[in-house]
């Protein structure tokens, strides 16, 4: 327990005092933010403000973590080197991107395809290695599992190795890009990763205490270092909350994709050796609905400009949109809401999205004893 205390409190102090440091570097080199040109016209008063913060986030966080480790004199677990692997992995493909708009001056960075082949390069290696028999602890117990889970592993659905990669390759893709997708707004993505990321430290807190290594029995968890992961997830936490401070409203550095890709690679990875893959679909609900809204918006465009069928079905012109503007933290915007009353509505509903996933989670365990 010093551990998480010691991670998140030094993460913390390193993302405060760092992101200020990075501010004044970033202006003077001046990696400016580049700004859409498609996006909302207020935006582009930001244009030339910090970006790439999230180097401290992950910087702040692996420091956070280690030095937790070495206070408390604790080897590192498996599985907190596969997350720490994946969050700066992800962290890489978005730094490249980000360096790409700031030396070419231009809003758009790394090409999809090349963004995509990053991705699942970095989420296909994850799977291998945490689903690896050689990282298996005394209990035969690897990182991640064979089989789908929503509070603890469906047993009878075991999944060919193959198709798990496909699986941890679609969280880890999907969870990083909703995200990024996510950072539109100052201290928007921020703010609910803290909250996220609190969860999950709860989350593996919770599942030590009730450990199957621990407490064999039929609610007990089978989870591969919930411990280390606590500590992992703390760091992240200390990290996002120092970095807010400098990331709320007006913003005077913004994570980029360094920061947004890193931060949603690692949430998947919580899922994914937590065994609670589709409980992130709660807990993580504002990210799920801003994708969602992404979605919609371009499939209905493109079906309403292609199919007649579909316009008559619907009573739509071609072309139709949804949403005045995607994601749907813009079209509100576009509405004119004020970008802080915007940030704390989302807030808020994150907030009820994480409440909601923990108590689910507690429940199924009080179910589970009673």
């Amino acid at each position: 327990m010093r551990a998480i205390l010691f991670g998140g409190g030094l993460s913390l102090l390193i993302s405060l005092i760092g992101t200020r440091y990075a501010i004044a570097v970033l202006a003077r080199r001046g990696y400016g933010q580049e700004i859409r040109d498609d996006g909302p016209t207020t935006h582009h008063t930001k244009r030339g403000t910090p970006t790439m913060g999230g180097l401290v986030i992950i910087l702040a966080s692996v420091l956070g973590y280690f030095a937790a480790k070495l206070i408390t004199g604790q080897l590192p677990s498996a599985s907190a080197m596969l997350l720490i692997f994946l969050f700066v992995g992800l962290g890489t493909v978005g730094f490249l991107d980000d360096f790409i708009k700031i030396s070419r001056q231009r809003s758009l960075g790394l090409r999809s395809r090349a963004k995509i082949i990053g991705q699942t390069l970095i989420a296909v290696v994850f799977a291998i290695l945490a689903l690896s028999p050689a990282l298996a602890d005394d209990r035969g117990k690897t990182p991640a599992s064979h089989h789908i889970s929503f509070i603890r592993d469906f047993d009878s659905w075991t999944l060919p190795t193959v198709l798990v990669v496909l699986m941890i390759w679609l969280i880890v893709t999907g969870t990083s890009n909703a995200v990024n997708l996510a950072d539109g707004l100052d201290g928007l993505a921020t703010g609910a990763c803290v909250m996220v990321f609190g969860a999950y430290t709860l989350v593996n807190i919770w599942q030590n205490s009730q450990s199957c290594a621990l407490q064999p029995g039929g609610s007990c968890y089978e989870v591969r270092d919930p411990l280390d992961l606590a500590v992992v997830a703390a760091a992240i936490t200390g990290a996002c909350f120092g970095f807010l401070w400098w990331n709320a409203s007006p913003a005077q550095i913004f994570m980029g994709d360094t920061g947004s890709l890193a931060l949603g690679g690692a949430m998947a990875g919580f899922a994914i050796m937590t065994r609670t893959e589709l409980l992130l679909l709660v807990i993580g609900g504002l990210f799920v609905v801003i994708t969602l809204s992404v979605m919609i918006q371009v499939s209905v465009f493109k079906l309403s400009r292609a199919s007649g069928l579909f316009r008559s079905v619907f009573r739509v012109k071609a072309g139709h949109r949804v949403f005045r503007i995607a994601p749907l933290q813009h079209h509100f915007e576009n509405l004119g809401w004020e970008e802080v009353t915007i940030v704390i509505r989302f807030w808020i509903i994150t907030g009820l999205c994480v409440a909601t996933g923990l108590g689910i989670f507690y429940a199924e365990w009080v179910a589970g004893i009673g």
